[in-house]
């Protein structure tokens, strides 16, 4: 299989991904994600009447843990696909993987945080997922963005062509 135009290997040439994959899940993994905390902070309580700079630390935060999680989840994947490089493979099991590792990161992070910890809590917005009570939106987050992230991620390491005028 070659690049389109170029006769090239994917992944090789001037435009060819970095050959860490850890780099672009991640990078994805924060643009998306930091969306994602921004559009649900009117479902936690205080939230939406924190102060600016503080709400962006926190929706920060949040991102950051979940690049976390996304990286832990990659290489949970990589083990059991005994490989890195399994999102160029588009193997079941590894994907399988990366997404319950993701969920069930979160939900142990959000019952903590809420039942155990309680650093934050959940406004009247936020449908909660029986019998955890853990908040719906975090959870559908984990079986959302991560699609996309090893989606951008492999087209991301396919590289890509310029068109030629």
């Amino acid at each position: 299989m070659t690049r389109r135009g170029t006769g090239q290997p994917p992944g090789t040439g001037r435009w060819s991904a970095l050959p860490i994959p850890e780099i672009p899940i991640a990078l994805f993994s924060f643009l998306l994600h930091f969306v994602w905390e921004f559009l649900q902070v009117p479902t936690f309580a205080g939230m939406a009447a924190m102060p600016h700079w503080d709400g962006i630390k926190f929706c920060t935060a949040a991102t950051l843990g979940d690049v976390g999680f996304a990286l832990t989840a990659f290489w949970a994947a990589s083990a059991v696909g005994a490989s890195r490089q399994w999102i160029q493979k588009r193997r079941r099991l590894p994907f399988v993987v990366f997404i319950a590792v993701g969920i069930a990161l979160t939900i142990a992070f959000e019952y903590y945080n809420t039942e155990v910890s309680h650093r934050w809590s959940y406004s009247e917005l936020m449908p909660l997922v029986p019998p955890l009570g853990i908040g719906l939106s975090p959870l559908v987050q984990w079986m959302v963005i991560p699609s996309f992230v090893l989606w951008l991620t492999r087209r991301h390491r396919q590289g890509t062509t310029v068109p030629r005028a």
